[in-house]
């Protein structure tokens, strides 16, 4: 249990690295320790936290496990140096003071239990009093001090010498403001260095931009640290950090520091001053440099495992919060060559209305037979939309569904290419497995598709969001954060937008706050036993959903039609008095209010805060009242391919073309422009001026204007630009854009392929 003043320490550190005051956080601690969740505290809790976002929230949570871990390791570590009866005052206060677990671990280092080491086998011997002495008293000859510890155990003057430097190399390297300094010295100074094993030339080509490369550990990007650390893992790459390598000193600086750190004259003006000096390289070369190497490295794997993993949480972000096409009658097709197209016709609800699988390729080359199927099905069922899946033959499909709609008459359909990432894992799921239980696995794939282009966001959650691949290096990062990372942005998604308690499903309602897995299954189960809710209340009906559970899931949960009106809006029933005080103040019925802009923003905030609720709740329910059960999603549109450009071969410099953003990296965007590989706008050709960060230009889903800069289809590499030529060139997102096309290929989920192999020359330039 951390103290009371710990908490408080922890609230003010917090506090300064989000941007707020400390009694802000401690309330926010408080309902998070209560069990509230995220998006509880964000939208319902405005008062009590003083306005802090979701942003805000979630790195708060995150600082607060990070903080509450180093806090109980200090305590363990204070508590294990006072039982060895060693804990100072001045200790004490060191410890107090470190801001970090590697401070806290630096302090700890002389007094961790530990093996048996060298410098305690020396101090065995009898050789501590010499170590003492050459330290303490310069002016003593080595060789001559050390004769008087000869015996047994310590045949000669060497051995006797080498004892002393032991046991002082194991206090120099255990000397927390040393070891502490020197770290600092190589974050600043240290070069990462990358170089091929000799014979692994061939086997590693993909890794071929590092098999000379050198660059500054403190700038490395995260996405060239996890491609060198996967080369290292496959064994094709070595690396080490240079300390001063270019420096040409007889005494490297690092061995200056050791020797400052305990007054050392360099070069040597007393007698011992030589022997200590060595002590110092020794201690440098064999204790501090390895451990120090090991220390940067973790922290430079950690550090760009956070990078890559906030990319993809951003981008996975973008992709659940797509534009919906909405509710209309879909068809889904996932092309196939051999095995055929799967089809899929669910309604605008989802449901499956008919499947069947046509052969339009080699070996039955069905094409008249396709297009009649095909046709036939979209007339029967009044199919407003036809969602291509973007794997093998989607060209071809999109084609031959062009061919076939040219002879439909108007009103035709809209085709859009889809992403079909992780669509086979979801159809080979037990989920899948239990909606579908008569379906064949390839045809789920196909009703998958259909129903991401309906809501992305209500398909999309019932996948591993490792599975959807638009991340950097997502194999390669700690897989416990990956999880827990792209899991809060699927749970602030579905509840930024809000879920239907009539039509969810269970995938859906358990990352609504407060529910879970078996809730979900519970209010499911419910649902179909005693059928459709009329109101929120209905809730406190379904089994082992209490009051609070229901206080934190009720607000992000929507009714339609029902007998409460309030229920199909993000108003909270704990609110509901004060809606309809405001409802009351405006003569009207509720029914009736709703969506009367003119009218409510006629009102005056203040004049309905009371003691319960502040200007931040009532300024919510008027904007929900305003628009009620409002979507944040973008309104939905879909780009445009060039017709004639299909494949790679089609493309020539200077073409300007319209794609879709399918990934976002740190030293770019991936956009598909119809040619079944994505190509590459680099940071420096993503706008007319300096960009640092991706994401404030593009983001996945957003529909753009490209020029394509350069092609080598040998090795299927595509540089475009966004930036403008002339006033042809490449343009700005629009308007958000629709999440159509194609979200994400595997190469790009996975960067150890596409990515390390991207554009190598401005991959380079990053």
């Amino acid at each position: 249990m951390i103290a009371a003043e710990t908490e408080r320490r922890i609230a003010v550190e917090i506090a300064a690295e989000i941007g707020c005051r400390p009694p802000q956080v401690e309330a926010t601690v408080a309902l998070i320790d209560e069990g509230a969740t995220v998006p509880f505290i964000a939208r319902y809790r405005k008062e009590v936290t003083g306005g802090l976002d979701d942003t805000q929230l979630r790195k708060l949570e995150e600082r607060l496990g990070y903080l509450r871990e180093r806090e109980a390791r200090r305590a363990a570590v204070l508590a294990a140096v006072e039982g060895q009866g060693k804990l100072t005052p001045e200790l004490a206060a060191k410890f107090a003071a470190a801001t970090t677990k590697a401070e806290i671990e630096d302090l700890y280092a002389p007094f961790k239990p530990k093996r048996r080491t060298k410098g305690e086998i020396a101090r065995e011997k009898g050789l501590g009093p010499l170590a003492e002495a050459l330290f303490s008293d310069r002016t003593l000859e080595p060789r001559a001090a050390a004769e008087a510890y000869l015996g047994d155990q310590v045949p000669d003057i060497k051995a006797a010498l080498d004892g002393a430097r032991d046991i002082l190399a194991e206090r120099f390297a255990e000397t927390p403001e040393l070891v502490g300094t020197l770290r600092a010295y190589m974050r600043d100074r240290a070069v990462l260095r990358a170089s091929v094993i000799t014979g692994k030339e061939a086997a590693g080509e993909k890794f071929a931009d590092y098999f000379d490369h050198r660059e500054r550990w403190a700038t490395t990007p995260s996405h060239r640290a996890l491609a060198m650390l996967r080369g290292r893992n496959e064994e094709v790459l070595s690396l080490e950090l240079e300390i001063d390598a270019d420096d040409p000193a007889p005494v490297k600086p690092v061995e200056r520091m050791i020797a400052a750190a305990f007054a050392i004259n360099v070069p040597a003006k007393l007698a011992a001053e030589g022997f200590l000096f060595d002590v110092c390289r020794w201690t440098w070369r064999v204790k501090l440099q390895l451990s120090l190497s090991l220390d940067l490295m973790a922290s430079l794997r950690e550090r760009a495992e956070t990078e890559a993993i906030r990319v993809f949480a951003d981008n996975l972000k973008d992709l659940l919060l797509a534009a919906p096409a909405g509710s209309r009658a879909t068809m889904g097709l996932d092309p196939g060559i051999r095995t055929g197209v799967k089809v899929a016709i669910v309604d605008g609800t989802g449901k499956v209305l008919a499947t069947s699988t046509v052969y339009p390729y080699p070996p039955r080359n069905d094409v008249s037979g396709t297009i009649a199927t095909l046709k036939a099905l979209i007339v029967r069922h009044k199919v407003e939309l036809v969602a291509i899946g973007n794997g093998t033959a989607s060209r071809d499909t999109d084609r031959l569904v062009a061919t076939l709609l040219a002879d439909l008459p108007a009103p035709k359909p809209i085709k859009v290419v889809v992403s079909e990432a992780g669509a086979s894992v979801y159809s080979a799921s037990e989920l899948a497995a239990a909606e579908f239980p008569d379906l064949d696995v390839s045809l789920r794939g196909a009703v998958s598709i259909a129903r991401r282009l309906q809501d992305p966001l209500a398909e999309l959650v019932k996948i591993d969001p490792k599975s959807i691949g638009v991340g950097q290096y997502q194999h390669d990062v700690d897989q416990g954060h990956l999880a827990k990372a792209l899991d809060a942005v699927v749970e602030d998604a579905v509840n930024a937008v809000g879920v239907d308690l009539n039509t969810a499903s269970a995938s859906l309602l358990a990352r609504v706050s407060g529910l879970g897995a078996s809730l979900a299954e519970a209010i499911v189960a419910h649902r179909n036993a005693e059928g459709p809710f009329q109101n929120r209340k209905g809730l406190m009906k379904v089994s082992r959903l209490g009051a609070r559970t229901f206080e934190l899931c009720a607000g992000f949960l929507r009714i339609r039609g029902g007998d409460e009106p309030l229920d199909a809006s993000s108003v909270h029933p704990e609110a509901y008095g004060l809606a309809r005080k405001i409802v009351a103040a405006c003569g009207r019925d509720v029914r009736a209010l709703m969506g009367d802009s003119a009218l409510l923003k006629g009102l005056n905030p203040a004049s309905f805060v009371d003691e319960r609720f502040g200007l931040p709740t009532v300024r919510d329910i008027l904007s929900e009242l305003e628009k009620p059960g409002r979507d944040p999603r973008p309104a939905f549109r879909t780009a445009a391919f060039a017709e004639g450009v299909e494949d790679i071969a089609d493309l020539k410099p200077g073409m300007v073309l319209e794609g879709t953003v399918t990934n976002v990296a740190a030293f770019g965007a991936f956009v598909d422009i119809g040619v079944h590989q994505d190509g590459l706008v680099h940071v420096s050709q993503l706008a007319d001026r300096f960009v640092k960060d991706p994401r404030d230009v593009v983001k996945a889903g957003d529909v753009v204007k490209v020029r394509v800069v350069e092609v080598d289809a040998k090795r299927k590499r595509i540089a475009l630009s966004m930036k403008k030529d002339d006033g042809s060139a490449a343009g700005r997102p629009s308007g958000g854009g629709p999440r159509p096309g194609k979200p994400t290929p595997p190469r790009s989920g996975d960067s150890g392929g596409a990515l390390a192999a991207a554009l190598a020359a401005a991959l380079k330039r990053n």
